[in-house]
């Protein structure tokens, strides 16, 4: 376990602190009032002054909650002005979608400073990346292959880092970075500060911890793995396919309630085809879809197309699941229930940002309700059940979803229970009889010559 300062259960958040208790400067309180953030967060609260102080930090909190402000307004504060034209600042991040977000949050933070930053990251040439390195930078976003590829290609020089910030890193070590970021390591100034972000508190991350941080101060929100309170979560029980295709069709019907919408699906594959359903009923203007199989910049399109209300759904697999920061965002939607049981606290908390409400539904088929209550025991509540409306027409599910549907529960009643023998266990493997040998007399025309 990694040596730790002390353990962290956050009392409730002080409503009389405001960010002038900080001392930041004039450029950042400016910058601040822009953004309409009118009192710090609980995990503002707690980080801010202990990454000024110079401590390591790991913090622990609920997506939504102001993570990625609580370690760039004290960076930019440690930073004050350019300098050099090496980084002093890396920020960790583990998809485009998540860099391109905190580099919009760093300038949107420092518009009334001279700090300059870049953002790399894989998906698109490297031509403007490096550019805008050449030009001198203070702070460097980026993901760790793209990272990497730049400093071996004597581009990145990051000989002056001094304060290393891993933004969601249990997702970096779901994806398979941990190899990359250990590279990255190697090649750091030891001394430095070090500051971990994340939403969940997993083994993988603590094994990091012991690694990474040097006596941490860990912060905990609320304990890990549970949701925002403002996002209310209900579950609709489906029994296939188009039964799902026929309640998404009646709520999005709902323009005024279902006004900005984000549904998530298992697969690009049925990404695509709710996709296409929605625009076949709704026009091409309507929806967008954001999956890996999408080149960067309609990625970005969808997001800013998205962001700006020129679109009301978007379609997307868990790419999406974080990085988004998109205010106002009045329902997500599960198409299907992720069974990477920590993904669903991410889908969700797209929705209900910043003290805002929001509402999640999932819906959820026989096969998948083993699912649901994995996720029930891991954010510590029931998901109430809500009957499908009597408008909605509900299918017959055809034979072979049927047969998929049981062959799930068979397998999760084998996972739960080894000498479960369902409908569809396992056959025994085929082992061919040895043949006994021919002793029957061959005819004298096939008989061996004799010499």
């Amino acid at each position: 376990m990694p040596n730790f300062r002390g353990i962290k259960y956050l009392c409730p958040m002080n409503d009389k602190m405001t960010f002038d208790d900080f001392k930041f400067n004039k450029q950042l309180l400016n910058a601040i009032a822009d953004l309409g953030f009118d009192e710090p967060t609980l995990v503002q609260q707690e980080a801010i002054p202990k990454v000024i102080g110079g401590q390591d930090i790991q913090c622990i909190a609920q997506t939504g909650t102001g993570k990625t402000a609580a370690y760039l307004l004290p960076i930019l504060m440690k930073v004050r002005y350019a300098q050099d034209i090496r980084p002093r600042v890396m920020i960790i991040v583990p998809t485009r979608e998540l860099a391109a977000q905190v580099k919009l949050q760093t300038d949107q933070l420092s518009k009334y400073t001279d700090i300059r930053s870049v953002a790399v990251y894989g998906g698109v040439g490297t031509k403007v990346q490096i550019e805008g390195i050449e030009k001198g930078i203070d702070i460097i976003i980026g993901t760790p292959g793209r990272l990497i590829d730049l400093y071996l290609e004597n581009h990145l020089v990051l000989k002056k880092i001094n304060t290393l910030v891993l933004d969601e890193a249990d997702r970096l070590l779901d994806i398979g970075f941990m190899k990359q970021f250990g590279r990255i390591l190697e090649i750091l100034p030891r001394k430095r500060q070090n500051l971990l972000f994340s939403a969940t508190l997993s083994d993988k991350v603590l094994k990091l911890c012991e690694n990474f941080l040097d006596f941490p101060v860990m912060i905990r929100i609320q304990p890990e793995q549970t949701t925002a309170k403002g996002i209310s979560q209900c579950v609709y029980l489906t029994p296939n396919l188009k039964t799902k295709a026929n309640l998404l069709e009646h709520f999005i019907n709902d323009k005024e309630t279902f006004n900005r919408v984000i549904i998530f699906c298992k697969t690009k594959k049925v990404a695509n085809n709710i996709y296409k359903f929605i625009i076949r009923k709704h026009g091409d203007d309507y929806a967008r879809v954001l999956h890996s199989n999408k080149d960067q910049n309609a990625r970005i399109n969808s997001i800013e197309s998205f962001k700006k209300g020129e679109v009301k759904v978007l379609v997307t697999t868990d790419v999406s699941a974080r990085g988004i920061d998109i205010m106002e965002v009045s329902h997500v939607i599960n198409f299907d229930v992720p069974t990477n049981y920590e993904e669903y606290i991410h889908r969700i908390g797209r929705t209900g940002r910043a003290f805002q409400k929001g509402d999640s539904i999932t819906f959820c088929t026989d096969a998948e309700l083993y699912h649901i209550e994995k996720i029930e025991k891991m954010i510590k509540r029931k998901i109430p059940v809500i009957d499908i409306p009597t408008e909605v027409e509900i299918e017959e599910t055809p034979l072979d979803e049927l047969q998929l549907i049981n062959r799930d529960i068979d397998y999760q009643k084998r996972r739960e229970d080894p000498t479960f023998q369902g409908a569809f266990h396992e056959k025994k493997p085929y082992v061919p009889k040895k043949k006994k040998p021919d002793t029957r007399k061959k005819p004298a025309n096939l008989r061996r010559r004799r010499k």
